[in-house]
């Protein structure tokens, strides 16, 4: 497993949690809600290329 995946997960984390603190306490208590919501697409779909890569190997590897 590659290192930088998690590294990739914790900097979106990171960011975005930045992000949510700074719209809240601005007041814009939505905007931050779909900011919140947006990191977590972003890192699925990351973790999703990465399972259908995984499916890929395991398919060439018993060679279905």
């Amino acid at each position: 497993m590659d290192i930088d995946l998690i590294f990739k997960i914790a900097a979106v984390g990171i960011i975005v949690s930045i992000l949510n603190q700074v719209l809240v306490r601005s007041g814009r208590e939505e905007q931050a809600t779909m900011t919140t919501l947006t990191g977590l697409v972003v890192v699925l779909m990351m973790v999703v290329q990465k399972i259908s890569d995984l499916f890929d190997l395991v398919k060439d590897l018993f060679h279905f």
